[in-house]
């Protein structure tokens, strides 16, 4: 399976684990919450996929790397007690909690948060002293005397043997105790993930005519060569710092992400590349409404790669645009609760009691976001979101502090006054957005008439999240004219009535 399909599964086990009888029990007892296993290659996003479950379901997450654990640190330390068994004292020993479980309890206590998940990575790399403590482990949640709290579900993950040394392959009998679920390499599902986390355009433009270049391992003379996503998503980090600071970017720098000479030596080519046509096509013209007559005759001249290339450049720059457009939005639909509850009483407030209100309202919202990343469940969309309510709810505050309002209602008239300017500011940014989206479209229709690369725009349009949601919540008669003339089922009532014209039976 590939992860996306693992994610889906391991959020359905999650979620039937977690399920309660009337009496607030969980219906699946402990003994049989087999843990998940997930096994498959480095680097395709097994940890991620742990960190958006998390963040989708509203639990916490504990994650720890077994392989540096020995006996000690996961069972506890050994120390001496005393106790009484039948009116005789004697000496007894007991163990310290496990580190793990320690790390759960203090989760709990930091965030609030009862239910999680506790991530075990690189789970087939224990010591050997620690295999045996395994098989209780697995079926018991216990370490050493200690149990996992109750509401806490295990995940485990590894590599196959072939990719580490270290790894001790599992017997039947510890593989009887887990859900096993091997997850292989799928440039298709990374991409809508590389989209959402704005990995680099240049390297999805390159992955999408190099699709065989996406994950590979193999043995050479010189050594394993390998690449991976992790490896493409790290180089897509520095290839934006690079360029921020306008370095330049050669094969010994690709070379330090991607192990693999062929894959270094093509793509640092396509990157450069990539920036000439950058700078040939001006984007911003392009998306201005105001494409260079030659812009528009090399489009039309150009091979599939390029157009691919071009297209891509200008739906990165449009999607992009959008999701800071969805990401306003979310702000400010969210800013209204407070600042509803401060209206509510504002009549009867003093100029003091709303400054107290805001003051407690941001302290409310930065406690949140503690406790969200205390739980390790907080997404960069919400940690953007919760910062800037902070940010508005303190800064109204001080410009309130040392403004001219003398009566609650005033105070209350200006923090609309200043929700409204973002409001205004959000709607003219989204009507620019709109705008570039229709001269894409024109763009397109211009340069490539009917060729694919119109299914290609509308198709990436459809599948991506924050194109959608724009689209959906704002419009865009574009769009909609386009999808319903390449809708697979308005062709087929077309086909349909062809048939029915020439008195044929649709089978």
């Amino acid at each position: 399976m590939n992860i996306k399909q693992a994610k889906e599964y391991i959020k359905n086990s999650v979620n039937l684990y977690l399920k309660k009888d009337d009496f607030g029990e969980y219906r699946v007892s402990v003994v049989r919450q087999r843990p998940i296993f997930l096994l498959g290659a480095p680097g395709i996003g097994k940890t991620a996929i742990m960190e958006q479950i998390a963040q989708e379901m509203g639990i916490a997450l504990v994650a720890y790397s077994m392989t540096h654990h020995t006996r000690q640190s996961a069972l506890g330390l050994p120390f001496i007690t005393e106790k009484t068994y039948g009116g005789e004292k004697v000496s007894v020993s007991e163990y310290t909690m496990s580190e793990i479980i320690a790390s759960v309890y203090d989760t709990m206590e930091s965030s609030g948060m009862k239910e999680g998940i506790l991530f075990l990575d690189e789970i087939n790399c224990v010591s050997e002293t620690l295999a045996p403590s395994m098989l209780q482990f697995l079926q018991y949640k216990v370490f050493g005397r200690h149990k996992v709290p109750e509401g806490w579900v295990i995940v485990t993950a590894g590599n196959p043997p072939e990719y580490n040394k270290s790894v001790r392959e599992f017997d039947v009998v510890t593989l009887d105790r887990l859900k096993v679920l091997e997850v292989e390499p799928d440039y298709r599902i990374w991409k809508e993930y590389a989209v959402e986390k704005r990995i680099h355009n240049a390297i999805i433009n390159y992955l999408d005519l190099k699709k065989e270049h996406f994950y590979c391992m193999e043995m050479t003379t010189k050594g394993r060569s390998y690449v991976t996503a992790r490896g493409w998503e790290d180089l897509s980090e520095i290839l934006t710092l690079y360029e921020d600071e306008q370095l330049p970017v050669d094969e010994t720098l690709v070379g330090q992400y991607l192990r693999n000479e062929k894959v270094v030596k093509e793509f640092t080519a396509y990157y450069d590349l990539y920036n000439k046509y950058k700078r040939d096509y001006r984007i911003g013209d392009i998306l201005s409404g105001n494409p260079s007559v030659q812009a528009i005759a090399r489009a039309k001249e150009a091979a599939f790669d390029e157009r691919l290339s071009l297209l891509g450049m200008l739906l990165d720059k449009v999607q992009a645009d959008m999701k800071d457009i969805m990401n306003q939005a979310a702000f400010l639909s969210d800013l209204k609760n407070p600042l509803k509850a401060i209206g509510a009483t504002a009549e009867q407030n003093s100029v003091e009691q709303i400054l107290s209100s805001l003051e407690k309202q941001a302290e409310g919202r930065k406690k949140l976001l503690e406790n969200l990343q205390n739980a390790n469940s907080l997404s960069d969309a919400d940690r953007k979101k919760h910062r800037s309510v902070v940010h508005f709810l303190e800064e109204a505050r001080k410009e309130l502090y040392t403004g001219e309002a003398v009566t609650g209602a005033e105070a209350y008239t200006y923090l609309k006054g200043k929700y409204s300017a973002l409001v205004s500011r959000m709607k003219q940014e989204t009507e620019k957005v709109q705008g570039e989206l229709h001269a894409l479209f024109t763009f397109v229709e211009e340069a490539f008439d009917k060729g694919n690369e119109m299914l290609i725009l509308v198709t990436e349009l459809t599948v991506n999240t924050a194109s959608a949601q724009f689209i959906a919540t704002f419009g865009s008669p574009d769009y909609k004219r386009h999808n319903e003339e390449l809708m697979l089922s308005e062709r087929s009532d077309d086909i349909k009535a062809q048939i029915a014209e020439l008195k044929l039976d649709w089978g």
